[in-house]
């Protein structure tokens, strides 16, 4: 006979403490109440003049999108596990509220973002806790990029020469007007056609923590955004990249700058490698395959798959896959008993 209890709510949140829940975990280390206040800086909380149900406070939208973003939800998927889970209650701040926050709320929250352009907000207010916790950017710079797609488009031969060239068929109508990804460009690579976006990201080598991020059309090459993932706040001058990025001018460029780059070398036609430089590429390889864990480990949070449309919205989805990211390896780091080169 199943045994009931009036205290079964308390005994299961104890049970779940002694599994060991990854959200407490998050909630002792994380000051969500700061990365609520850097939001509300850069995009304040909508008037109440005009009436209406007050929005719900920033602090709780931020702790349901992180969810989102860790466990690759949809908004309908996201609403309904605030429903039924009771960890996720209990992280969001929810578990005694008879209100919810449902696919509106959070659409309407990332839309306020967008209006102010704060996509990078809370990408930046992670790493400042990063910093308050003593994991400053150590060890190099590890840059590198990664496809991901987006929803293809079925266009006609006529309607693509028109997006080409930056227009809209005067016969779309604005419900399908929403629905077409007018910035998602097609690439190639090995052979394979992608259509989607871009993300360069550059981890420190130390931590692998992600310092900087920068998303573009798939089209654009990685190359062009080497310089616009820089980390001038890592301590060391070493720069690590694979043979994508090779451009003898921009090196020439970085190392009057006093860093050391570390690039990998690409046979050109007719000229194959010499048996120095393929030993070299393979030293470079060694470390530079550290960031492919933290591609991996986006790709496992959902990070290689878009549930929005436009380059606006990627660049706010992907950012905060970012920060998620960071804050679980931030997690991750604590709990394996990494500590800091530098407490504060």
């Amino acid at each position: 006979m199943i045994k009931e209890s009036l205290f079964a709510a308390e005994e299961h949140e104890t049970k779940l403490d002694k599994l060991g829940d990854v959200l407490q975990i998050l909630d002792k280390h994380v000051d969500f109440a700061a990365l609520a206040a850097a939001i509300d800086a850069a995009a304040p909380r909508p008037s109440r003049e005009r009436g209406g149900r007050p929005p719900f406070p920033t602090e709780i939208m931020v702790r349901t999108l992180l969810l989102q973003q860790l466990y690759n939800l949809s908004d309908e998927q996201l609403e309904f596990q605030l429903l039924d889970r009771l960890s996720f209650q209990r992280f969001a701040g929810l578990r005694h509220s008879s209100q919810i926050p449902d696919r509106t709320t959070f659409w309407t929250f990332r839309e306020r973002l967008m209006a102010v352009d704060a996509s990078e907000t809370i990408f930046e207010a992670v790493n400042r806790e990063l910093d308050k916790h003593g994991y400053l950017a150590r060890g190099g710079q590890m840059i590198d990029a990664s496809i991901v797609p987006a929803p293809k488009q079925h266009l006609s031969k006529d309607e693509k020469a028109l997006i080409k060239e930056q227009a809209m068929p005067i016969d779309w109508l604005p419900a399908k007007r929403r629905q077409k990804d007018m910035d998602a460009t097609w690439t190639k690579k090995h052979g394979k056609s992608y259509f989607g976006y871009k993300v360069s990201a550059n981890a420190d080598k130390q931590y692998k923590l992600i310092r900087k991020v920068k998303v573009s059309t798939a089209s654009e090459h990685d190359t062009l955004h080497l310089e616009d993932v820089l980390d001038p706040r890592n301590t060391s001058q070493d720069l690590y990249a694979d043979k994508g990025y090779v451009d003898k001018e921009r090196e020439t460029r970085l190392k009057a700058t006093g860093l050391r780059v570390h690039i990998q070398r690409k046979a050109a036609k007719g000229k194959p490698l010499s048996a120095c430089q393929k030993g070299r590429n393979t030293r470079i390889a060694k470390t530079r395959a550290r960031v492919e864990h933290v591609f991996a480990s986006l790709e496992q949070m959902g990070g290689k798959g878009l549930r929005c449309i436009g380059l606006d919205r990627a660049t706010l989805q992907l950012n905060f896959k970012a920060a998620t990211y960071n804050l679980r390896r931030l997690c991750s780091l604590k709990t394996c008993g990494i500590k800091p080169a530098f407490a504060f």
